[in-house]
């Protein structure tokens, strides 16, 4: 099956490392233009310079804190002047912050509602107008398993993705009338750079580090940012034109629901 992308334009969050910049790099190749927005410069500098190597996309980076509303709006502006238009939205930033219940503040439930909640809908909320005009969109959100069966201990993050569980089907709904697809995609245990940096932390070699979580997936092995990065490349396609309202475990069957 050819996974074209052709004329398309894309902004991902999120973008510097891992799926973000496995995203990227798979859209363009398939023919998108793709803005990509990080926090990082340096990081996101030798993403797009790694993507363009490859693809003949107009490929952009963008420096922005999706936590903060006026900087959502300067990449929203930013994207639009190198690309034109957006077609695809990836609500991709966040990070797996976890905090007994106990412990949880304010403070850190806020900051992780900001950067994984209201990020996604700032940014999709101005990027719409366009997708309803022209008839045409895609929204992808990505989350992590947590969202469907969170576990003890997982606040605030499994919060925040369950409101952007909600957030998926609430936009599916209202933009299936104006063929816009909405969907959200589950994040297991998938080889990361926040993988590399826990291992860095605790002392651990990053290939047994890998090995030992790996243990609990029943596919035994984790995830690579290419694989998930596929699926995200076919479900914003027009192969996928009737697949919306979804939530995707990548998981490896990790996650006891579907």
């Amino acid at each position: 099956m050819d996974i074209s992308l052709s004329g398309r334009s894309a902004i991902i969050t999120g973008a510097s490392k891992g799926i973000g910049l496995a995203m990227a790099t798979q859209f363009a190749a398939s023919g998108a233009d793709v803005a990509l927005v990080a926090r990082g410069r340096e990081a996101l500098d030798a993403g797009v310079a790694g993507i363009r190597a490859k693809a003949q996309a107009k490929v952009v980076g963008i420096s922005a804190d999706v936590s903060d509303a006026a900087d959502v709006k300067r990449a929203y502006d930013e994207a639009m002047r190198a690309l034109g238009k957006l077609d695809i939205v990836v609500n991709n930033a966040g990070t797996s912050n976890t905090t007994p219940f106990d412990k949880l503040t304010d403070e850190v439930m806020q900051q992780d509602l900001d950067l994984k909640l209201f990020g996604a809908i700032r940014l999709t909320r101005l990027a719409w107008p366009q997708m309803k005009e022209r008839r045409w969109g895609r929204v992808i959100n990505v989350l992590n398993i947590g969202a469907k069966a969170p576990r003890a201990g997982s606040a605030p993050t499994s919060i925040s993705r369950a409101a952007g569980l909600a957030l998926t089907k609430v936009l599916a709904g209202e933009g299936a009338p104006h063929n816009i697809l909405v969907n959200a995609m589950l994040v297991g245990l998938i080889e990361s750079d926040q993988h590399v940096q826990r291992a860095k932390r605790t002392g651990v070699a990053l290939d047994a580090y890998i090995a030992n979580h790996a243990k609990n997936i029943p596919l035994g092995r984790m995830g690579k940012p290419e694989e998930f990065a596929s699926l995200a490349c076919l479900l914003v396609s027009d192969n996928c034109g009737f697949v919306s309202g979804t939530a995707i475990n990548v998981d490896g069957a990790s996650s006891p629901v579907w």
